[in-house]
């Protein structure tokens, strides 16, 4: 009787081993059949469907386990990372010039990130989708409205376009995982309430990381195969509590302290729009496309290269996204978006809110000719208008034609730059996202801008924390570039000359 049941036991495995070897054989002719780009590969995935409601779940299927037998997608990306570093390991990206070293390695290629890619010429593509692309696919809180976040951050993860359903779930779990202890209010509160509110919110949290799921298993022994899993649950534990800790942070210093709980009907952004304070239905779209737009931007920037690079130490999420919205809170990387409102009031004290375009075009050069730059023109990769820009005015035009700031900034849009190009030293002088977004949350009341950098750093959870899974997934490597010295430069310049 063992012997049949261990030929019946045998027979069931050698069926499952041949569907396995043909399902994984007919991926892999499918994928090979196709253009080998990874727009093209991220396509076919969108176009995969699941009906599976759970966001963890669907990591499940793409994340392989180290059971014997596990059919999934991602099985084919972690055997594609092989076979590129195999075969293409040593093949040239690019050559390194001196002025990319000394200027902050500016254009280097130097780093793999799945959530998002950035083109000069096209801007962000969040895997493989355009910001338009993602405003018309993935789902919203009503018809025509802005798309969810919840949405994106499936997208991101996953690379699928996610269902209402499966957004719907996804919001009442980060809904579930939103419990702040009192300790980290707590701790928020032990400094003045003149602090800047990025450092309040980088204090609440790191006191969040004692409840550091990663952490925890480490310390136990966890393999390195299942270092994703609990990443997983720090980074959505991390997106989910971002928004109550950031509307306490806005309510303490602005509003006497006078907190507003969540409301369990609403969605993510929804929600923390009105835990801020703002119930306008028309301020909670505003929250939706705010979100989606800043949560990612490939990995070169300041914030996500931060958070990447500590994170490759295998630092849990918070610890990672601390330091990322450390950088975020520099003047020129997420602070930006503080410096263009008040930039914009200050043209308004000196000129009227009814600006002329000679009288803008004075502002401009006075600005230029003091050694300042006219804040939200620009950007370190993109040589056109930012997409995220493009979106924000088309909100405006839909929600706030007539408003005077936005009208001003209309009018930035034109003058600004002529003049830049005219000054022959800006290789982008088109608006960024900072040159818009401030406008926006002024119109609606929000008008404190010093607090705006954590509007920001709510969004980039999002990314950062979706790469820090991807990157415990594939079993990313400590990241660790090579330096060298200015007599090294000139010596070994003077040996190739």
């Amino acid at each position: 009787m063992v012997f049949f049941r261990s030929v019946t036991a045998l027979s069931r495995l050698r069926s499952r081993v041949v569907c396995f070897f043909f399902y994984f054989h007919s991926l892999f002719t499918y994928l090979r059949n196709q253009q080998s780009s990874l727009t093209n590969s991220m396509r076919w995935i969108q176009m995969q469907s699941s009906s599976d409601l759970d966001l963890h779940s669907q990591l499940k299927e793409l994340i392989p386990e180290q059971q014997f037998i596990f059919f999934s997608l991602f099985f084919f990306f972690q055997e594609r990372l092989k076979k590129v570093k195999s075969e293409y390991g040593k093949s040239q990206l690019g050559n390194i010039t001196v002025d990319m070293v000394i200027g902050g390695m500016r254009g280097m290629t130097g780093l793999l990130w799945e959530g998002s890619l950035l083109d000069a010429d096209e801007g962000i593509r969040f895997r493989g989708m355009t910001i338009p692309e993602c405003q018309k696919v993935l789902p919203a809180a009503k018809p025509d409205g802005e798309p969810l976040p919840e949405g994106l951050l499936w997208l991101l993860l996953t690379g699928k376009v996610p269902s209402k359903a499966q957004v719907n779930a996804l919001s009442k779990e980060l809904q579930d995982r939103a419990t702040v202890p009192e300790y980290v209010f707590k701790a928020i509160d032990a400094l003045p309430a003149s602090a800047h509110p990025m450092t309040q919110f980088v204090t609440g949290v790191m006191a969040l990381q004692v409840q550091s799921e990663f952490q925890k298993a480490y310390e136990k022994g966890i393999h390195k195969s299942k270092y994703w899993e609990p990443t997983y649950e720090d980074s959505l534990n991390l997106i989910a509590r971002l928004p109550v800790v950031a509307s306490y942070v806005y309510r303490r210093i602005y509003k006497d302290g006078k907190i507003i709980p969540m409301d369990a009907s609403l969605d993510y952004g929804a929600n923390y729009s009105h835990m801020l304070g703002f119930d306008d239905p028309k301020m909670q779209e505003l929250m939706r496309l705010y979100v989606t737009i800043h949560s990612d931007h490939e990995g070169g920037n300041v914030s996500a290269h931060t958070g990447h690079l500590v994170g490759s130490a295998l630092s849990d999420p918070y610890l990672s996204f601390a330091a990322a919205l450390n950088g975020l809170a520099g003047p020129l990387h997420g602070l930006a978006n503080q410096e263009v409102l008040l930039w914009i009031k200050n043209v308004v004290n000196e000129c009227g809110e009814n600006t002329t375009t000679e009288q803008l075009k004075d502002f401009i050069w006075k600005t230029l000719n003091s050694g300042k730059v006219v804040p939200g023109f620009g950007h370190g990769v993109l040589r056109k208008t930012d997409p995220r820009y493009t979106c924000q005015r088309e909100f405006a035009l839909k929600h706030l034609p007539n408003d005077p700031l936005f009208q001003l900034v209309s009018k930035l849009y034109e003058v600004v730059p002529p003049i830049l190009t005219e000054l022959g030293k800006v290789k982008n002088p088109w608006p960024n996202v900072d040159a818009h977004s401030g406008v926006l949350l002024n119109y609606f009341g929000l008008t404190e801008a010093r607090y705006f950098t954590v509007l920001f750093g709510v969004s980039r959870s999002l990314g950062i924390c979706t790469q820090l899974i991807w990157d415990r997934a594939l079993g990313l490597p400590l990241e660790r570039p090579k330096s060298i010295t200015m007599d090294w430069i000139e010596k070994n310049c003077k040996k190739a000359a």
